[in-house]
């Protein structure tokens, strides 16, 4: 497209790149599929782990301040080290999740909705429609203290009010040798914010909401966010859900799991941090793939962080590293980007900017609609005579080489 004609996206977006072989499909992102159609304004941010190691992390925390800054960012998928990563990269540290960190300066709540084509079906049969899952984005063991015990001894829960008076004491456990111990928190406005925002999410969408916790056994931790969820639902939901025939349900996340697998779909899921983090890997698997699922971080001070719901492909780099061909699936890629320009061409009234982002999800459901496909999806799809693998770079082409036809 001429660059007289190109879209003019008004506002910066936040580009957070990433590692391993999701760091070269971003590239290949923006290359292909954004640069030629837009005038693209972005502030970037390297998260490679070894520029975040060499930055002792503030990459990480100037990132997350620039959304806070221009509203939007869209971020490539990171490593969080390993023993084995800290000696690969010869990092100083294990630093924390780049996403960890992110969402406790951003807080909110985590949305991810599978990516549904014609021709996968889901691994769960009855599923129908798509399960979203509400994430709540902050703290648990994501930003937890933890301690490795060497030898007996007592490990108490110590709360020091801070204007003065007695501190409050529990014993977590009495260690007659060796172990682990953990803490963790939440707050009481991380919550509300959570509970909010997916009754909010539930009710734009015209979705029922589910929330499970185990506040059989948290009877303390749990059993509050269980309140605030009541609480929520009561004062401010109650009569409008009744009034769309939508449904607010309650229980406990084992027997969610169970009642999940029988379901049509079509709804949110709100979980805790972990169980978010967990639940919605199986939701995207079972839909299909990992990489076929969209990821929104939404924060109740009106950012919004859009990324790949899945990790770095470490495997398909190191293949790439060799030189061999790879055909790893960039759609979640993709969605993420068409995710953040949908929401600038929203919140900067620019509509031509959200038809684009439009097109491109269409450009790229198309494609593999029409049988090509990365491997991961040619395992899981229904079998037609046009099925053809491709690799990488091949499907990216054929998704440009539809955006070329709808925008001509």
């Amino acid at each position: 497209m001429p660059e007289k004609n190109r879209i003019r996206v008004v506002t910066t977006l936040v580009d957070m790149d990433g590692d391993e072989m999701t760091r070269i499909m971003w590239q290949m992102v923006k290359e292909k599929l954004l640069f030629p159609y837009l005038d693209l304004p972005l502030e970037y941010y390297d998260l490679h782990v070894k520029h975040r190691d060499e930055t002792d992390d503030r990459v990480t925390i100037d990132a997350a301040e620039a959304i806070k800054k221009y509203g939007v960012g869209v971020k490539c998928a990171t490593i969080t080290p390993t023993a084995d990563r800290m000696r690969e990269y010869n990092l100083k540290q294990d630093w924390k999740s780049p996403n960890g960190t992110i969402r406790a300066i951003l807080d909110g709540t985590v949305f991810r909705t599978p990516i549904l084509v014609k021709n996968i079906r889901p691994a769960v049969l009855s599923w129908k429609k798509p399960i979203t899952v509400g994430r709540h984005a902050y703290g648990d063991i994501y930003s937890g203290a933890e301690m490795r015990i060497e030898k007996p001894g007592k490990v108490e829960l110590v709360y020091t009010p801070g204007g003065g008076g007695e501190p409050l004491r529990q014993t977590v456990h009495d260690f007659t040798g060796a172990g682990v111990v953990q803490g963790i928190h939440n707050t009481d406005a991380s919550i509300s914010s959570f509970a909010r925002a997916c009754f909010t999410l539930a009710w734009d969408r015209k979705i029922d909401l589910w929330f499970s916790v185990k506040d059989t056994i948290s009877k303390t931790y749990d059993a509050h966010f269980r309140a605030v969820f009541d609480r929520e639902y009561e004062q401010h939901w109650k009569d409008k859900f009744a009034g769309t025939g939508l449904t607010y349900f309650f229980t406990l996340i084992d027997d969610a799991v169970a009642r999940l697998m029988k379901t049509e779909g079509g709804f949110l899921w709100a979980l805790r941090n972990y169980d978010g983090d967990v639940m919605s890997d199986m939701v995207a698997a079972a839909s299909g793939s990992l990489a076929m699922m969209t990821s929104v971080l939404v924060s109740p001070h009106g950012w919004y962080e859009f990324e790949a719901a899945h990790g770095t492909v470490q495997r398909h780099y190191y293949r790439h590293l060799k030189g061999e061909e790879t055909s790893t699936n960039s759609m979640a890629l993709i969605f993420a980007w068409t995710g953040a320009l949908r929401k600038r061409g929203e919140l900067d009234k620019t509509p031509d900017v959200a038809a684009f982002a439009d097109s491109l999800e269409k450009s790229a459901i198309e494609t593999v609609e029409a049988g090509i496909m990365t491997g991961d999806l040619l395992a899981v799809a229904e079998k037609a005579p046009g099925n053809r693998k491709v690799s990488t770079e091949a499907f990216i082409d054929a998704i440009a080489a539809n955006l070329a036809r709808k925008m001509a």
